[in-house]
């Protein structure tokens, strides 16, 4: 469609197409390379919308650094999260160079960490990653287990897995939520908060909180499964289902929608590969790594879902791809509700797991166990281990050296969101500063899980 325009141009950097939905996106031609075309007096840039052509969009030819702007994006702009800033440097309305500055919200919680015994940990690793906090306290007890050698109950792991799947959503449904918001969809906002709470109550109603519940701890789980919480998940999987339904109503060959989404923000496989990037940015460009797959744990490998892939690696894509990966979650769900296990929902092992609640008004030998576990925790064997799982944002992985003693001598976690937010420069530079939100929306970015 463009091949008619390419008309004049010298000494620009960019070439500005459209795709058949509408809308229009900056991209290469020729192999990569920038589209340079000859003008005498000036430069323009030609601009296709819809059928319409926009051409009264000028740059001088000969572009100096003076004649570009520096304008910070955030850290108080809402869509960056209230604690990301953004370098944008612009021409025009153009983003040339996009530099990310983090640490607005640090807070020091891999030092923490390193205060904290063992039994204490999930309490400060919940809090990093605020949106999936059953991904953190899991990573964190998979690794302490690992340096315990110990195998946790069936149960355990089925709760887990039930836990971390329904997270997943409820995560997936802000970043649709906060995502429609960003770019326009103000209904998306009110959908998808009201379908998650559905999830958080279950939550609240198991762990006590709706959120950084501390409840997947080393050893197990901190208690069983409710009365009656089956009709709980069958509600669930009843109404979501619906109601995504209803969101491709209104999004899915939404024209708007898709004219802001597509061909916008791409990221190429090799692209994700080089910067670290994972999770649904990786699968929405390509490439079908999803370490409950790859590398499986608490026994995910038992469960049947698929893993959706997409090889646009635009925005529309990143958006889908999630949609997508909660239908799968839910999959898992109801198979765990089908195949939970009976006995007990943490190791026996007293030197590592407190008594339950109710022998400490029978027992005096109870009180001093529950006494000793929470204040002076348990000691683990020297080493050091690396786990990871598939969190909502991609790989969360914990490293964990121990000396011996009852608290890490150095803990690290690799945040997902951390290495995603890598690819912003990528995502945005050469594209029109309208697209700017949109790109940082997809990448699903949560602070706490970049400045811990």
């Amino acid at each position: 469609m463009m091949e008619e325009n390419k008309d004049t141009v010298k000494d620009v950097d960019f070439w500005a197409t459209n795709s058949e939905e509408g809308g229009w996106n900056i991209s290469s031609t020729d192999e990569g390379s920038q589209k340079m075309l000859e003008q005498e007096d000036e430069v323009t840039t030609k601009i296709q919308m819809g059928s319409e052509v926009i051409d009264d969009y000028f740059i001088d030819d000969d572009i100096s650094d003076d004649e570009r702007m520096i304008l910070n994006m955030g850290p108080q702009h809402p869509s960056t999260h209230g604690v990301l800033r953004l370098q944008v440097e612009l021409e025009g309305e153009v983003v040339r160079r996009v530099q990310p500055v983090i640490g607005y919200l640090h807070t020091g919680m891999e030092k923490t960490g390193e205060e904290l015994n063992y039994f204490q940990g999930p309490t400060n690793t919940t809090r990093m990653d605020y949106l999936s906090p059953f991904f953190n306290e899991l990573v964190f007890s998979l690794a302490t287990e690992k340096l315990l050698d110990i195998e946790v109950p069936d149960r355990a792991s089925t709760i887990r897995i039930l836990m971390t799947e329904l997270n997943r959503i409820s995560s997936h449904l802000v970043a649709l939520a906060t995502g429609g918001m960003d770019i326009g969809a103000l209904s998306m906002m009110i959908f998808g908060f009201r379908e998650r709470e559905l999830i958080l109550d279950f939550f609240e109603k198991t762990t006590g909180l709706r959120m950084n519940h501390n409840f997947i701890r080393p050893g197990g789980v901190a208690a069983d499964l409710p009365d009656n919480w089956q009709k709980d998940i069958e509600k669930i999987l009843k109404v979501i289902p619906e109601k995504l339904k209803d969101y491709d109503e209104m999004l899915l060959d939404n024209p708007i929608w898709q004219g802001r989404l597509k061909n916008v923000g791409i990221l190429t496989t090799e692209e994700c590969l080089a910067y670290g990037i994972t999770g649904p940015s990786l699968r929405a460009s390509g490439y079908a790594w999803d370490l409950r797959k790859m590398q499986p744990y608490s026994g995910i490998e038992k469960y049947e879902f698929d893993i959706p892939v997409f090889e646009e690696g635009d925005v529309f894509a990143r958006w889908r791809i999630k949609v997508l990966e909660i239908f799968e979650s839910l999959k898992i769900v109801e198979q765990a509700m089908g195949n939970m296990p009976k006995g007990p929902f943490k190791i026996q092992d007293k030197k590592i797991t407190p008594p339950p609640r109710k022998r400490l008004d029978e027992s005096m030998e109870a009180l001093i166990h529950h006494f000793k576990i929470y204040t002076e925790g348990f000691k683990v064997p020297e080493g050091e281990v690396y786990t990871t799982v598939e969190s909502p944002r991609g790989e969360l992985g914990c490293f964990i050296v121990s000396d011996g003693s009852s608290k890490p001598y150095r803990m690290h976690v690799r945040g997902p969101s951390f290495c995603n937010l890598q690819a912003l420069p990528v995502v945005m530079s050469d594209s029109p500063i309208a697209d700017a939100v949109a790109a940082i929306a997809s990448l699903d970015p949560v602070l706490g899980d970049v400045d811990r």
